[in-house]
């Protein structure tokens, strides 16, 4: 293929977590045009529970035809994450991508939640984005004057003031929502450089492991799209134009739909067209 037709090919992403799950799925999707990829992630060991670290996840994308830099470290360090934005630029000689892949869940009541949990929420999924984009933005500025169509796109919702989310969730409501705010904030704050600053959902719940320990077990997995449904839909946000492209709340399937794509069984992990289960906050 030609580079027109691998957009992503010689750019370089630096993604928070990635070491399973959705951000896994994103990050092969670049790798496969050929992408330089940064993942930083603190799975250096199997979990229990969880499959994949960040060992393995760089396997696969090395495989995908990537080249990957591993930063063992925790979204939560200021000077972990400064050191690899710091390595990204010295290994690929900048950054044109940032993708806020990392986060936290625990739907309890407020009543039940613990503090420590809530902390954890905030630190990883709304500090961490603004961390990561914060630290970035230098290297992202460098990239939109060189034409390299630099995005920051953050995993979170559109903010949906409907009090039916906050009343269900109330620490993960707002963890979410605060990622939300720094694409609302910095699509305004960054447009007038070009760099498209942008959030994705999915319509629907994608069958990761979060959702099978966390939300619903098996039967929600059989009720689920697969991951790579927000990967592509991901992909097309990344290689869209960055000026023209920015301060939105995408949902994977209407991404899809722009383009044309509107067939979605091979999403499905259970085929047929029984109904899937709705995700949160939509």
């Amino acid at each position: 293929m030609t580079g027109a037709q691998k957009p992503l090919a010689g750019r370089t992403m630096i993604m928070s977590g990635g070491s399973r799950g959705i951000g896994l799925e994103i990050a092969k999707r670049a790798a496969a045009d050929g992408a330089n990829i940064t993942l930083i992630a603190k799975t250096d060991a199997p979990h229990p529970k969880l499959p994949g670290t960040i060992h393995t996840a760089a396997a696969e994308l090395e495989s995908a035809g990537g080249t990957v830099l591993k930063y063992l470290g925790d979204v939560r360090d200021d000077e972990a994450v400064a050191d690899a934005v710091r390595q990204t630029q010295e290994r690929f000689g900048g950054i044109d991508l940032v993708v806020n892949n990392a986060s936290a869940i625990d739907i309890s009541p407020t009543e039940l939640l613990p503090m420590k949990k809530y902390d954890l929420m905030q630190d990883i999924n709304c500090r961490g984005s603004f961390l990561l984009s914060k630290l970035s933005i230098p290297a992202l500025k460098e990239s939109a004057q060189a034409g390299r169509n630099p995005h920051i796109l953050t995993l979170s919702p559109p903010l949906n003031l409907d009090p039916k989310w906050a009343g269900m969730a109330l620490g993960y409501t707002i963890a979410k929502y605060g990622m939300s705010l720094t694409t609302l904030g910095l699509s305004e704050e960054l447009r007038k450089y070009g760099i498209g600053v942008n959030s994705l959902w999915p319509r629907t719940t994608i069958a990761t492991a979060a959702v099978k320990n966390l939300l619903g077990g098996e039967q929600m997995i059989a009720t689920s799209a697969t991951p790579d449904i927000y990967a592509d839909a991901a992909y097309l946000v990344l290689t869209s134009p960055a000026k023209d492209t920015t301060g939105n709340f995408f949902i994977d399937d209407d991404v899809l739909a722009a383009h044309g794509i509107t067939d979605l069984d091979k999403y499905r992990v259970t085929p047929g067209d029984a109904p899937l289960t709705t995700d949160l906050f939509l």
